[in-house]
C-alpha cells in the first residue's frame, strides 16, 4: 500500500509538470490552429532562462517550501524570457508565412531545432542543476504514511496549482479571457464581432509559453537540466493534450493529470507480472494516445474550450 501511495505522490508531482506543458500546447492549437512542435524546446528555453537568472537572484534570503525566494524570481524571469522568444517567433516566423496548419507544424519543427542548437551552443550538452540543496522527505508523511515527499515536491504541486487557478480566473473572469475563448471557438466570428484577434493571439503566445516555461523549470528542478529535457517529454505532453481533447484547455489539465499519473504508475505493471519498467512509461503514454485517437478522436473533453 505504501508503494502505491508513493507512486501516486510521484504521479502528482509529475502531473503538475505535464499539466503546465499541456495547457500551453493546447492554447496554441486552439487559437493559432497548429500543433507546435517547438513547445517542448520552449519549456527548455524557460528552464535555462531561470537557471541563468538563479545565478543572479539565488542569493536572496528566505525560503518558501524549501526553495529560496530567488528561485521564484528566477522562475518569473524564465517565464518572461520564453514568452518574449515565443512572441518574436510568431511575429518573425509564423505570422509572415502564407501556409496552412501543416506548413506551420513543419516550420515549428525547424524552430525547435534552432532553439535547441542555440541552447547547446551556449550551455553545452552536460547535465546541469539549480544550485539548491535537496532536503529530505517530510518527516510527518514519512512516519505516518511511509511516503517520501520532499518540500520541493510540495512546492512544485502548489506552484502549478496557483498558475492553473490564475489561468482559470483569466479565462472565466476577465474580458481578455472571454475574447480568448471566443477566438478559440470561432476566430472569424470573433473578428467580425470586433475582437482584435491579432492581439488575442499575441496574448495566447505569452500565456502558453510562460506556462510551458514554468513546466520546464519544474521539470529541471525535479530531475536535471539539459538541452533535450523539453523535447524528451514532448510525446507525453502531446499524449496528455490528445487524451483531454486537443484544443481544450480544461481537457489538457485533465489529460495532464491522467497521463502524469499513468506515467508514474507504470512500475505497477511489473509488480503484476508484466515486464514493463518505468523506462517504457513514455511508450505507454504513446499507446494511450493512439488508443484515444482510435476510439474517441476528440478526447475526453471534446471541443470544450
Amino acid at each position: 500500500m505504501a508503494q502505491i501511495l508513493q507512486y501516486l505522490a510521484n504521479g502528482l508531482v509529475f502531473s503538475s509538470i505535464i499539466i503546465l506543458g499541456s495547457i500551453g500546447l493546447s492554447l496554441v492549437y486552439s487559437i493559432a490552429d497548429f500543433a507546435n512542435f517547438a513547445h517542448g524546446d520552449t519549456m527548455t528555453l524557460g528552464a535555462y532562462g531561470a537557471f541563468v537568472a538563479f545565478g543572479v537572484f539565488g542569493g536572496l534570503g528566505g525560503t518558501v517550501l524549501g526553495l529560496p525566494i530567488g528561485f521564484f524570481l528566477a522562475l518569473a524571469v524564465g517565464m518572461a524570457l520564453a514568452a518574449v522568444v515565443a512572441v518574436l517567433t510568431h511575429v518573425l516566423v509564423y505570422k509572415p508565412l502564407d501556409t496552412d496548419s501543416i506548413g506551420l507544424l513543419i516550420t515549428s519543427i525547424g524552430v525547435a531545432f534552432v532553439y535547441r542548437a542555440v541552447l547547446q551552443g551556449t550551455f553545452g550538452t552536460d547535465f546541469l542543476q539549480y544550485d539548491i540543496r535537496r532536503s529530505g522527505p517530510i518527516p510527518l508523511l514519512l512516519d505516518t504514511l511511509d511516503v517520501a515527499v520532499t518540500q520541493r515536491d510540495v512546492a512544485i504541486i502548489v506552484s502549478a496549482a496557483v498558475l492553473v487557478v490564475g489561468l482559470h480566473l483569466l479565462l472565466q473572469r476577465t474580458t481578455l479571457g472571454r475574447k480568448m475563448r471566443a477566438t478559440a471557438d470561432n476566430p472569424d466570428l470573433a473578428r467580425v464581432s470586433g475582437i482584435r484577434t491579432d492581439r488575442v493571439i499575441l496574448v495566447m503566445w505569452v500565456v502558453g509559453s510562460a506556462l510551458a516555461a514554468a513546466g520546464g523549470v519544474f521539470l529541471a528542478l525535479y530531475s536535471q537540466l539539459d538541452p533535450r529535457i523539453g523535447f524528451n517529454i514532448l510525446l507525453v505532453v502531446f499524449a496528455a493534450v490528445i487524451l483531454g481533447g486537443i484544443g481544450s484547455v480544461y481537457g489538457a489539465m485533465l489529460g495532464g493529470l491522467l497521463i502524469g499519473m499513468l506515467h508514474e504508475l507504470t512500475p505497477l505493471l511489473s509488480d503484476v507480472g508484466l515486464p514493463i519498467s518505468n523506462a517504457y512509461a513514455p511508450a505507454v503514454a504513446f499507446v494511450i494516445m493512439v488508443a484515444v485517437l482510435l476510439v474517441r478522436p476528440r478526447g475526453i473533453a471534446g471541443d470544450m474550450t
